[in-house]
Order: C-alpha cells, then sequence, then structure tokens
C-alpha cells in the first residue's frame, strides 16, 4: 500500500457508443460497474478519499459506492476542466491521482508504485508510461537528450510527424500524480485548445520547470479503456481470467474455465471443483470441497461444504452441506436446503426449508412449505400453495414419507413420521403416525375393451 492520497476519477460522459441509456462507467465488468473496479483499486492501493467528476443528471452518481465524493463538472470541456471542477472537493495535503473511470483493468500495485515514485521524485507530477505496447494512436513521450521529460506529441494522426516521433515506443497513459496546489494554478494558466481544457497542458507547463517525473508499468492492461460493447467484452474477458487465476491459485478447480461465467464478489472454498458452463453470479459464496457443475447457474446464493449440484438453477437460495442439487433443479428465492438432503431432477423449491436428510427426489414443486428432517417426498408432490388471493404454507413433518402424485392443498400439515397414499389430494391435516389418504375407489369395468372395439369409429 502507498501513502495516503485521494483519487481523483473521471466519471463524466454519457459514452454515446455503447447504444445504451445506462451511463459508460455503469456498465458491469464481472458484476462489478466499470468505475467500481478503479475505486476498488484505488482504496486497495492507500486512497484516503475518492472523488469523483460527473456531469449532472447523467445518472453516474446514483450507481457509485458509500463513501465516494462527487464533484460535478458543470461548465467546460476536456481532461483539464474536468479536473478544476474537483478545486473544493479535493483536499490539498496529498498528492492527487488521477484516474480513468472507463479503464476497469488498472491494478492496485500499479497505482500504488506510481504515488511511491512520485513521492520519491519530489515532482509536480509523475505520469504512467510503459513501452509494452503498440505505440500507434497513443501520446508518444519525448524526452531530451538527458531522459528528462519534454512533451507528448499525440499521434492519432501520423501525417507529417517526423520520423524520431514515430520511433518512439514510451506512451503515456493517462494516468497521473499531481501536487494538487500547483496542478490547479497550472490549469488556470492554461488556455483552451479547439473549445477544450487539456490536462496535458499543464504537464507541458510542468515540463519547463523540469517538474515532471514518470513511472513505467509492464501491464499492458492498464490502457484498456472502454467506449464500445466490443470494449467492454474484451475487459470482461481479462477481467474473468484473472477472477478465475486468483481462485484457481486459491486451490479451487476450473474444469473449462473459458466457459465459465464468473462474477467479482463471489466466493469459493479450497478444493471446489466448477464444472463447464457454470455461472456463479452476484454474491454467490461456495463453501470447500463442492462439486458445482456441469452447466450451473448460481445467483446470490450460499453453498455448504462438500455440496454438490449440476445442470440447476440455484437463485438466492441456501444449501446445506453435503446436500445434492440436480440434475435439472430450480432453486428459487427463500430456497432453504438443509445438510445431506436431496432434491432432484426437475424439481422446483420456493420459499420452503427442506430439512437435513430429507429428499425431494423427482418431479416435484415445494413452494412455501416446511419438509421436516428424514422426510422422503415423492415423485410427483405438489404444494397448491395458492388459493387465488393469498399463499399459504405447508408443513410435512420428520421422517414423512409420501406417496407419488400427492397434492398438498394449503394450509394444511402432515404429522411426523405419517404417510400419504399415492395418488392423494390431502385438504386436511394428517397426524403424527397416520396415514393420509384420499382417492375415489377402484372401478373395473370388464370387457370393456370388447365394447370399444366394436364402436363403429365416427365418420
Amino acid at each position: 500500500m502507498a501513502e495516503p492520497f485521494t483519487a481523483l476519477i473521471m466519471a463524466a460522459g454519457h459514452g454515446t457508443r455503447m447504444k445504451s441509456v445506462l451511463p459508460k462507467v455503469l456498465h458491469p465488468v464481472c458484476g462489478k460497474p466499470m468505475i467500481g473496479w478503479v475505486i476498488d483499486a484505488a482504496r486497495a492501493a492507500g486512497a484516503t478519499e475518492v472523488v469523483c467528476v460527473t456531469r449532472p443528471g447523467e445518472g453516474v452518481e446514483e450507481g457509485l459506492p458509500a463513501g465516494v465524493t462527487v464533484a460535478e463538472q458543470t461548465e467546460g470541456e476536456g481532461t483539464g476542466a474536468a479536473v478544476l471542477a474537483t478545486r473544493e472537493a479535493v483536499p490539498g495535503e496529498r498528492p492527487l491521482a488521477v484516474l480513468s473511470g472507463d479503464h476497469p483493468l488498472v491494478a492496485p500495485e500499479v497505482i500504488a508504485s506510481l504515488v511511491d515514485a512520485h513521492a520519491g521524485a519530489g515532482a509536480a507530477v509523475t505520469m504512467l508510461t510503459t513501452e509494452s505496447l503498440d505505440p500507434a494512436g497513443y501520446g508518444r513521450v519525448m524526452r531530451t537528450d538527458d531522459g528528462a521529460f519534454d512533451r507528448i506529441v499525440e499521434t492519432k494522426r501520423t501525417e507529417g510527424l517526423p520520423p524520431e516521433v514515430l520511433a518512439t515506443r514510451e506512451v503515456n497513459l493517462g494516468t497521473y500524480v499531481f501536487e494538487p496546489a500547483q496542478l490547479f494554478t497550472a490549469l488556470d494558466r492554461v488556455g483552451e485548445e479547439d473549445g477544450e481544457i487539456y490536462l496535458t497542458r499543464a504537464i507541458t507547463a510542468f515540463a519547463a520547470e523540469r517538474s515532471v517525473a514518470s513511472a513505467s508499468t509492464d501491464d499492458p492492461d492498464v490502457a484498456q479503456g472502454v467506449n464500445t460493447r466490443a470494449d467492454l467484452m474484451e475487459v470482461e474477458a481479462i477481467a474473468r481470467r484473472r477472477l478465475i487465476t486468483g481462485h484457481a491459485l486459491n486451490g479451487v478447480t476450473f474444469a473449462a474455465p473459458d466457459t465459465v461465467e464468473l462474477h467479482a464478489g463471489v466466493e469459493i472454498g479450497e478444493d471446489t471443483r466448477i464444472g463447464v458452463g457454470a455461472s456463479l453470479l452476484g454474491a454467490t459464496r461456495i463453501g470447500r470441497g463442492c462439486d458445482i457443475g456441469p452447466h450451473v447457474t448460481a445467483v446470490d446464493t450460499v453453498i455448504g461444504d462438500r455440496a454438490g449440484a449440476a445442470h440447476s438453477a440455484l437463485i438466492e437460495s441456501e444449501i446445506g452441506e453435503e446436500a445434492s442439487i440436480g440434475p435439472f433443479s430450480y432453486l428459487r428465492p427463500g430456497a432453504r436446503i438443509g445438510a445431506r438432503a436431496k432434491v432432484g431432477a426437475f424439481v422446483e423449491v420456493k420459499g420452503s426449508t427442506i430439512g437435513a436428510d430429507a429428499k425431494v427426489p423427482h418431479l416435484s414443486y415445494i413452494g412455501d412449505a416446511d419438509v421436516g428432517e428424514g422426510a422422503n417426498v415423492a415423485a410427483g408432490n405438489i404444494t397448491a400453495n395458492y388459493d387465488g388471493r393469498n399463499k399459504h404454507r405447508t408443513n410435512i413433518g420428520k421422517k414423512v414419507k409420501t406417496g407419488v402424485h400427492t397434492s398438498f392443498v394449503a394450509p394444511v400439515s402432515v404429522g411426523d413420521r405419517a404417510y400419504t397414499g399415492a395418488g392423494s389430494v390431502i385438504v386436511e391435516d394428517v397426524p403424527e403416525g397416520a396415514l393420509g389418504i384420499s382417492r375415489p375407489q377402484q372401478r373395473n369395468v370388464e370387457g370393456y375393451a370388447e365394447r370399444v372395439e366394436e364402436e363403429k369409429p365416427s365418420p
């Protein structure tokens, strides 16, 4: 972590090339707004305060995390004008790191090393540069014969540029650390160019005082800005691979990492295996020794140690240790599956508790219900929880064994150790240890097949 500093993050600008009503910097990268990545990186590097410059009415402010100071840019254009808008919000006693809100891959280590380099240089500004990128289109850093910073030459257009400029590989990455008082004084002096105030013109002014330092990085991802959905895809792929690599180094196995969707807030315990096609989203937490996948979608779900799931959707649910889910299960919000319980093929659970060691093996809907420990809910069971106006609960006790195709019309309770007959519609409570059965008596019609065969078919 670097010495304390203030982070100023450029967040203004709709990003019309994104073709979206959502402000550009709020587009998610692995489940987190791209500006959130920059804010988190700055804080991890040692920023004691984060200031974001926004435009009124763009909607960026509403998407910022707690603890961020907002400075509105109400006049002027260009990066220099954006910085000037933060004059009252920026403390003057600490260095000011200027970062871009649409560069979500900037790492805390890069920011910290830049701040440390600035502290050691005693300069008005320290700029981040690299020689690890194709320099085409970037601002080239030109130096004097003794290696001191001279100027930045923009190379988006190369016509008429001298060969020594085009031969230069060191480029400016647009990330800086300034002494705030000197920065604002310099920006007050520089004028507009093509209707904009450019931050780089203040740097040029510092060059005349030989007060520009630089720090180099070999991490080219710092320069990955986002202006289009195509850019967003590239950045997301890099961020996802970083996340997966981090989990792998912490003891998680990914069977097919290129097929996995993974959000930044997901936690995974060691010795867990993630199968092909898994989507682990939101604040999902997975314990140790689990087997998740193939093709599991988990959103804001907690999964206990040594649990397993396959080909299933798990939404805002809790799954106990050593529980088994799937294949083709659907756990909706409020589903709580106990330790060692089984929720099997084509089972949907919503707003319900399945007790420890209980089983709902196949083809059932359990909604707004409580299933006791050790119960066995047979195939094709349904809790009829909605009467057209209100939801009601079903209670199935401990060690209950239900028959196939049992329907429970809530509100209804089945006592511990009770049974239900196959095909029953349970509309009244079943006492403990009793058999609840509700179906018409079977009647066999002898000779029916012959009667049908003798009937003449309709014309």
